[in-house]
């Protein structure tokens, strides 16, 4: 019996402590949504001055893989799914990416290349996507469209199929794909109001004086008899008459 009665203090205790929390939370919310203001500002600055823009252009491309024949069966467009993935591989082929950067007078190697170079697949289609990320919008729509024609053709003469036709051309970015600097702002505010809760919580947590009649009788188990007011009209007056 002992042990639960002293359970329940103990949770009655912890209760009394998450209220005092939140009170002492919303007492300074001012310096939460401080927090949250800089957090937001920092990151607007960093995203908006410190980080380049980047760019991203994309183009598409049909590959036709039949062979003299009027009909497409659908053996024909399963296997036309099969082989996007071969396609997407030789269009990021390290002849490809060279050879583009070369022509284009980039000076990248294969890698940078490739870590420029995504290509997508929508799903039950033979439409192959290739995007280019660059800190140069028009330079990103050149390199998508060079690497069209350069892949199309390598592509023609590796599977030996039919035709790739161009779908779409590459488009010229009108704005920056990043950084997305609406929403490093938001994560800039929520990380700097909860980083201030978390110091308010550890200060709060830390914090062992005692600040009134209930503290004593919390912490030290002792019943308060009286309390002596604090007399502030009567300290300020003192004050004055010593200056």
């Amino acid at each position: 019996m002992e042990d639960n009665r002293g359970f329940s203090r103990r949770e009655e205790e912890w209760e009394i402590d998450m209220g005092d929390l939140v009170r002492m939370l919303l007492h300074r919310l001012w310096l939460i949504l401080l927090a949250m203001i800089g957090g937001a500002a920092a990151a607007f600055i960093i995203s908006r001055f410190l980080i380049t823009p980047r760019y991203q252009s994309t183009t598409k491309i049909y590959i036709l893989n039949r062979e003299n024949s009027n009909t497409v069966t659908a053996s024909d467009l399963q296997l036309g799914t099969q082989l996007t993935k071969d396609y997407a591989e030789l269009i990021q082929c390290r002849y490809v990416l060279e050879t583009v950067s070369r022509d284009m007078g980039l000076g990248l190697s294969y890698k940078a290349m490739k870590e420029m170079v995504t290509v997508a697949n929508p799903a039950d289609t033979r439409i192959l996507s290739i995007t280019v990320t660059d800190t140069d919008p028009a330079r990103a729509k050149e390199t998508a469209d060079y690497i069209r024609d350069v892949s199309a053709e390598h592509i023609r003469k590796v599977m030996d199929i039919e035709a790739v036709n161009m779908v779409e051309d590459a488009d010229l970015p009108p704005e920056q794909h990043s950084p997305d600097t609406s929403r490093n702002m938001l994560l800039g505010g929520a990380a700097g109001g909860a980083g201030m809760v978390l110091i308010l919580v550890l200060v709060y947590l830390l914090d062992d004086s005692i600040k009134g009649a209930q503290d004593v009788e919390r912490y030290l188990n002792m019943s308060v008899l009286a309390v002596i007011p604090l007399d502030e009209e009567g300290k300020t007056a003192k004050s004055k008459k010593r200056k």
